[in-house]
């Protein structure tokens, strides 16, 4: 096999990788967080929109796989794909992958016990859990930064 061939191979596996594993991440957390959404409403069905914006905080995870993946095709594009850099498309594709997989994951458990505080009558339980959210999701922004600056090294 032409290592161009290969190069190829390992970028857009890299890329399949990425969009999937973030984009799962994102749809697991979601689900929870929907899940506790749906709970809240059964005992106040005014508190539908607070349970929309904290079901919609793990979903950028996938967002970020989507970006990342943009980012990964203007590469690929761009020709002349060597198995190096066929490689740091891998890397850190998967690296950006995993990270949004298990930070959507866990912020929409994060969320969906926000949620439940929420339905038990602790009013300040909203603003706490954006807070808390905001853990998983600085390493999922870390791991896009990380994306970028592996893909710099491309030449």
């Amino acid at each position: 096999m032409d290592p161009v061939q290969i190069g190829y191979i390992l970028a857009f596996a890299g890329c399949g990788l990425m969009l999937g594993l973030a984009g799962s991440g994102s749809a697991m957390g979601t689900v929870e967080a929907g899940k506790a959404t749906l709970g809240l409403i059964k005992k106040n069905p005014e508190s539908f929109g607070v349970g929309i914006l904290l079901t919609a905080v793990p979903g950028t995870q996938g967002i970020y796989g989507f970006v990342g993946f943009f980012l990964s095709l203007a590469r690929i594009q761009a020709g002349d794909m060597s198995v190096m850099k066929g490689a740091i498309i891998l890397g850190s594709g998967l690296g950006l992958g995993l990270a949004g997989f298990f930070s959507g994951w866990y912020q929409g458990k994060v969320c969906a016990d926000g949620l439940n505080a929420i339905a038990a009558g602790r009013t300040s339980a909203f603003g706490n859990t954006m807070v808390l959210a905001a853990f998983p999701e600085f390493y999922a922004i870390l791991s896009l930064i990380g994306l970028i600056l592996m893909q710099g090294l491309i030449k």
